[in-house]
């Protein structure tokens, strides 16, 4: 079976499920398996010579933009973030533990059903009874930002199956039907507001507001990128994670775009109502769909 690799940092498995759809429309496949998978505690070590030679130079974070002053690491861009719309980690804190809380609520059926068990693991390993108390206990990262109030880097996969309509009825079987999508290029120095233009293009291709939605699955790479967008896009808070985010089931970068897909089918399978899925991605790149469930 042919396949294909994109690279969009984290909106990568979210922008595999809209090109999915794209291919699908144009009548180019009738079915298409599309997400994105992470191995990132298997990541390879990954150096650079410098332009005059000598020997190589470890690196972490891979350049996201053309302009070296202007490519910040995530955690100081999220930092900087905070400090311009005024969101102080006490609240970026109580953010993650409502994630948590939020995570543990969900009945285990509804769990069970979103994972596929796979080398013994039934279950996201990093959930936990997150306290404002462990909160203030946790490392620092950079200013407000600490190992609380950040996704943790995981390995995990999500997938979904992009059909035709006429697939669709041959499966008859409920599915998200897209209503609006949108990837968007932003700021490269505020990463974390990509998403809020996205999000209000996929509802303008829709023809729907932000109270028209009855879930919205918002990435937390960052609480505070999270609060950013849900304000920033007018979403209404009591909507945004249902069932927790990344900061309770860790951020598998590739995948993460995917599973936020994966979790707004479930929602919505439980709901009702039409929802949103969004996610930024390092260099200014957001990406946001809205579907229905059919």
């Amino acid at each position: 079976v042919g396949g294909l690799t994109i690279d969009r940092q984290c909106a990568g498995g979210l922008d595999a499920v809209l090109l999915a759809v794209a291919l699908v429309e144009a009548g180019r496949h009738e079915m298409i398996l599309a997400g994105g998978a992470e191995s990132y505690s298997r990541r390879p070590l990954r150096a650079r010579i410098p332009p005059g030679g000598g020997a190589a130079e470890p690196y972490d974070q891979a350049p996201f933009t053309p302009w070296p002053e202007r490519d910040p690491g995530m955690a100081e861009a999220a930092d900087a973030l905070a400090r311009e719309l005024g969101i102080a980690q006490a609240e970026q804190d109580a953010w993650a533990v409502e994630s948590h809380r939020k995570a543990q609520a969900l009945p285990e059926a509804r769990r069970a059903a979103e994972i596929v068990p796979l080398a013994g693991l039934e279950a996201d390993a990093f959930t936990r009874a997150l306290t404002p108390r462990l909160c203030a206990r946790a490392p620092r990262v950079t200013g407000s930002i600490t190992a609380a109030n950040m996704a943790v880097a995981a390995d995990g996969a999500g997938l979904v199956l992009v059909v035709s309509e006429r697939a669709a009825r041959r499966l008859n079987t409920p599915g998200l039907a897209l209503l609006g999508r949108a990837s968007l290029g932003g700021d490269p120095e505020r990463p974390g507001l990509a998403p809020v233009a996205a999000i209000g293009a996929a509802l303008t291709e829709a023809s729907l507001a932000p109270s028209d939605m009855s879930a919205a699955e918002i990435m937390e790479a960052f609480a505070v990128q999270a609060i950013a967008c849900q304000r920033g896009a007018g979403l209404p808070e009591e909507i945004v994670n249902l069932a927790g985010g990344a900061l309770a089931r860790g951020h598998p970068i590739g995948a993460s775009g995917a599973v936020l897909a994966v979790s707004l089918f479930h929602q919505l399978r439980h709901d009702g109502g039409p929802g949103l899925a969004a996610i930024a991605a390092a260099g200014g790149l957001g990406t946001a769909l809205v579907a229905e469930m059919r």
